[in-house]
């Protein structure tokens, strides 16, 4: 018989921890979408607003919620922000989701 730690997927507290902290943070249908426009590139506030197809302000307030979660990082040029993708593995994750939920990758 199979000992119940052979089929832990996820070992430890923390792990489980932040990908649940993570898993929060991209679970808004706007924050997703903001994520995948993201993908590797680096973005200005206006270039994720004529991507998502919101107000400026809506957007700010999901950038905020998705840097407070530590899933973006920030940097001021000038008078722009430009945002990223702060972790790779959060890429990673939306490839998958991409792989399992999106019809035209069958």
């Amino acid at each position: 018989m199979a000992n119940v730690e052979d089929n832990t997927l996820i070992e430890h507290d923390r792990d489980i921890e932040r990908a649940a902290y993570a898993l929060k943070a991209m679970s808004h249908p706007l924050r997703l979408k903001i994520l995948c426009g993201l993908g590797k590139k680096e973005l200005t506030v206006q270039d994720i607003v004529d991507y998502v197809g919101t107000t400026q302000s809506n957007v700010s307030q999901h950038l905020a919620k998705l840097r407070d979660k530590d899933v973006l990082a920030s940097r001021r040029d000038a008078n722009r922000i430009y945002y990223r993708v702060k972790d790779e593995r959060i890429l990673r994750l939306i490839e998958l989701m991409r792989d399992v939920f999106c019809s035209n990758t069958l």
